[in-house]
């Protein structure tokens, strides 16, 4: 797509000619691909914030392959990670997967198995980075809210007519209806039904209720 961000694969295998020869691999795919010989190597490089996968060898001298990834995860690091192996085992496997790795491949293994890997890891990682994206957006149009915005917000999302909320917050039906066209201005929803989406993925939270649904005198 003109003007998006080619994804990166990150190939990490103390190994020169397995690494060279995956690097070899990818960029006949079409890939963009970087290359480092030790796990060490690679925390030194600039975090990438576009889409990308990291293709890493689990048994590397110094700091391996799922201590690497626990480190990414430690610093809020999001990253797919795709494991290659050739002294793998169940348990290994099973513990970088739960740890939230994209897949676990063996040596010697299928180089259609590794870029199919890499297309469904590639996929999804460009829809969270569409959703993470889509989120800040939201985030933003509700920092614009006054407080009673949010409220009205957060109570027409659960349905309620405006007389309700009116009386759920002790004001005016008429001073609703103003709260309510500025709410739906400033997040940009053409709908109710895309303000309850918006809220859904805002974190909105309906703010407590009174007992008594009495308007304030």
């Amino acid at each position: 797509m003109t003007g998006a961000t080619p994804p990166v694969i990150f190939v990490v295998d103390d190994d020169p000619s397995v690494r060279k020869s995956l690097m070899r691999v990818l960029t006949s795919a079409g890939y963009v691909v970087e290359g480092f010989a030790s796990a060490r190597e690679f925390l030194t490089r600039e975090p990438f914030a576009g889409p990308c996968c990291l293709v890493l060898d689990v048994r590397m001298p110094g700091l391996t392959g799922l201590e690497l990834q626990e480190a990414l995860a430690g610093h809020g690091h999001r990253m797919p990670i795709i494991f290659i192996t050739g002294h793998g085992d169940i348990s290994m496997s099973v513990k970088a997967m739960k740890a939230g790795a994209a897949d676990f491949l063996t040596k010697p293994f299928d180089v259609e198995k590794l870029l199919e890997a890499l297309e469904r890891a590639l996929t999804k990682d460009v829809k969270d980075l569409s959703d993470e994206g889509e989120t800040t957006k939201v985030l933003e149009r509700v920092k614009l809210l006054t407080p009673r915005e949010t409220e009205v917000f957060a109570l027409v999302v659960t349905g309620m007519l405006n007389k309700q909320v009116a009386s759920e917050l002790g004001i005016g039906e008429k001073t609703v209806k103003v709260h309510r066209a500025r709410v739906m201005e400033k997040m940009q929803a053409g709908s109710v039904a895309e303000l309850v989406r918006m809220a859904d993925r805002a974190g909105i939270l309906v703010p407590d209720v009174r007992s008594t649904n009495a308007p304030a005198s």
